[in-house]
């Protein structure tokens, strides 16, 4: 029974690795075309002062991001970092897909629903991780420079619960 169960063990961690490779090895070369530096077999390896940081045109002024792997138009997965300045707010919207976020840096201010309501915030400091399902409203806020990072798969979107809150309009 024993030597059984080891064996089904060694298949289910064979089939993983293959499924860990194929999905790690179509993301380095995207990474690697984003210039983020592949190491190979596979692997990404990436230091923060090797990242770079451009505006994001879905979010309000200010708002800075940095991708770190994978193409957020696509069904893959992908994992990027948004640099928000102090006193920023994040208007109430909506995703297509569950997002993963934890902070790196600062305290993110953060809450469920569809009306941006600071008694509602909830502060989220360095370390902390928010998840949140596809199509649930949500908003943020932070007093201070803060830097989070989202994984997800996409392909990802933003849909502003009110349209006035969209920069692209």
């Amino acid at each position: 029974m024993e030597k059984i169960a080891t064996n089904r063990f060694s298949v289910v961690r064979i089939a993983a690795v293959g499924i860990l490779a194929v999905a790690f090895g179509s993301a380095s070369v995207e990474a690697s075309e984003a210039g983020i530096p592949y190491q190979g077999d596979g692997h990404i390896m990436i230091e923060p002062s090797e990242l770079t940081w451009k505006p994001v045109a879905s979010m309000a002024k200010g708002a800075k991001i940095a991708v770190l792997e994978g193409d957020m138009s696509s069904g893959d997965p992908f994992t990027i970092r948004l640099q928000l300045p102090a006193d920023y707010e994040v208007a109430p919207h909506i995703h297509p897909a569950y997002e993963r976020v934890t902070v790196l840096s600062g305290t993110f201010h953060f809450a469920h629903g569809e009306e941006f309501e600071r008694s509602q915030l909830r502060a989220l400091p360095t370390g902390s991780l928010a998840i949140m399902a596809p199509g649930e409203p949500m908003f943020g806020y932070t007093e201070e420079q803060t830097v989070i990072q989202l994984h997800g798969t996409g392909p990802w979107g933003i849909e502003y619960i009110n349209p006035e809150d969209d920069p692209r309009k």
